[in-house]
């Protein structure tokens, strides 16, 4: 373990710092020892710090818990991954409020070629069950390399997870406490199945108190880790709304099962597309067409031999996009070592000459 994680820990456990205002920290003092190590009268000074939470920063005690956690950590073979780090999830990285610090415990890829998060009421019928089912199931037997998220609550969220399970798909369920609990404990033997393909992701320490506030800030872990966010069924307020709005607020799709009018548990659903809040899906036929799920291996196969009068610049990206199939811009910066600025402009160039398709999630494949 990295002799700044101690650093980046105490960061994420100090009250009033989250995402935006850590990164801030990190840029105006230029590590996250920095940090602890800046006068109060230096830190007040950065743009949304102030006073009090300058006087948070130097407290005492948050390296002590840091420690602490470190030994929890340790203990329970949990990993720890900083937002700076290549380990990251990709498409966590570009959400403005993505959190600085993912505890993770299990065997998972969060950068899975696809992942949807599948999320709704925790009254589940009978209805939005078998929806679920049929849509995990088909995903399974048309074998798409697809993680599937959620929540872990009682409702569509468990039966999801439950669905990905018997079907043999890789699930993560994002949860809104330390790994130190199982919340619900009802769900504790389908969470320690999920470990040997897929797990548990909180950006909460250990011994963090059950909070209804902290499932709401989870929501955007559920949205911002996928490509597409299903609301299976959902009331006309809770939790599924609140991840369906973080998901279209980060550019990512949404999609929600219609139900039939007056229905408690599809009145959600129905508003979100008739708001244009989500687009319509009745199964993986519809989800399929929107995400573009369509397998083209023979047409990528001879595809570069057919461009002409490439850039140098976009000769590299072809190529690496012909050995690799699909890649976030984050990776072909970083493959290319041209910096992310100048590859957006490139790749945007490049759409536009029919060369290559933009994914969900800033992902690209050759056209």
């Amino acid at each position: 373990m990295d002799e700044s994680t101690i650093y980046k820990i105490a960061l994420s456990m100090i009250s009033g710092i989250g995402g935006v205002l850590a990164r801030n920290l990190i840029a105006y003092t230029g590590s996250v020892e920095g940090i602890f190590s800046e006068t109060v009268k230096t830190l007040k000074k950065i743009p949304g710090i102030g006073e009090v939470n300058a006087m948070r920063i130097k407290e005492n005690m948050v390296i002590p818990r840091a420690e602490k956690e470190i030994e929890f950590i340790l203990k329970n073979k949990i990993n720890v991954c900083f937002y700076t780090e290549k380990e990251y999830p990709q498409r966590l990285k570009t959400c403005v409020d993505a959190p600085i610090i993912l505890y993770t415990k299990g065997n998972m890829n969060l950068d899975e070629q696809r992942v949807i998060s599948i999320v709704g009421t925790r009254n589940a019928t009978d209805y939005g069950k078998h929806a679920c089912d049929e849509l995990v199931r088909k995903i399974a037997e048309r074998k798409y390399p697809v993680l599937i998220t959620s929540g872990l609550a009682y409702g569509i969220d468990i039966h999801a997870h439950k669905m990905a399970l018997r079907y043999n798909l890789p699930t993560v369920a994002v949860v809104a406490h330390g790994l130190d609990k199982i919340y619900p404990s009802l769900h504790r033997d389908t969470a320690l199945k999920m470990l040997d393909k897929g797990g548990l992701v909180t950006d909460f320490p250990s011994e963090t108190k059950i909070d209804p506030s902290n499932f709401l800030r989870r929501n955007r872990i559920i949205a911002g880790l996928a490509d597409a966010t299903i609301v299976v069924e959902s009331a006309e307020k809770g939790g599924a709304l609140v991840t369906a709005d973080i998901a279209s607020s980060y550019n990512r799709d949404v999609f929600a099962f219609p139900g039939r009018a007056g229905d408690n548990f599809s009145k959600g659903c129905n508003r979100l597309i008739r708001n244009n809040g989500a687009n319509l899906i009745e199964g993986i036929n519809d989800l399929e067409f929107f995400m573009g799920w369509e397998i083209k291996s023979e047409k990528k196969a001879v595809q570069p031999k057919l461009f002409v009068d490439l850039l140098p610049e976009e000769e590299k990206v072809v190529k690496l996009l012909h050995e690799n199939g699909e890649l976030f811009i984050d990776n072909i910066s970083t493959e290319l070592s041209i910096p992310v600025n100048r590859v957006s402009s490139l790749l945007m160039n490049m759409e536009f000459k029919n060369i290559l398709t933009v994914l969900p999630g800033k992902m690209y494949r050759l056209a």
